[in-house]
């Protein structure tokens, strides 16, 4: 004698939720993956970065590029555990030096169009100038200086420090 099956009819219907979970875990998975290892994204806080990214933006940016230049701006990972985001002054081996509210990089001034105010000189900084970066180290700034918590203050950052690229902003005001 042949078993019945209990609810033979909705034997297709049960397949095809299956799949589609299958379908939606395999995505849930890849998604995981790609924001833990290729992509993130942060939110901005502060002013520090004023003009060029504003409070409460949310920036994405890539995790895997290890060739960093001048001007690039970054998310990273201060010594005290917080993350920023910055701006690329100087690379290794350069040395940095701050005469007359200006950035000069290996005695030459450096231009900075997205900048509206002048350099302001930190309150209680460590760093002494000239100050010449190590191996794996760069000098990172604020665009809004008088506003940012930066190099100035705490000194260089490591390479390893850097968490990624900013690929774009998505404004808080759409």
């Amino acid at each position: 004698m042949k078993k019945r099956r209990f609810l033979k009819k909705y034997d297709g219907l049960k397949y095809g939720w299956l799949n589609n979970i299958k379908k939606f875990l395999l995505l849930l998975i890849v998604l995981l993956f790609i924001f833990h290892s290729v992509i993130g994204f942060s939110f901005i806080k502060g002013y520090s970065m004023q003009p060029t990214l504003m409070e409460g933006d949310l920036v994405l940016y890539i995790r895997f590029n290890l060739s960093y230049q001048r001007g690039d701006i970054v998310s990273v990972k201060i010594p005290s555990g917080e993350y920023y985001v910055k701006r690329i002054i100087a690379m290794e081996g350069d040395t940095v030096d701050l005469k007359d509210g200006k950035v000069y990089v290996n005695d030459e001034l450096i231009s900075e169009p997205y900048l509206n105010v002048q350099l302001t000189e930190p309150d209680g900084g460590i760093v002494r100038y000239p100050y010449t970066l190590q191996k794996g180290q760069v000098f990172i700034m604020g665009d809004n200086r008088s506003e940012s918590m930066d190099s100035r203050n705490f000194g260089a950052v490591g390479k390893r420090q850097i968490k990624g690229k900013i690929l774009f902003r998505i404004s808080r005001t759409f």
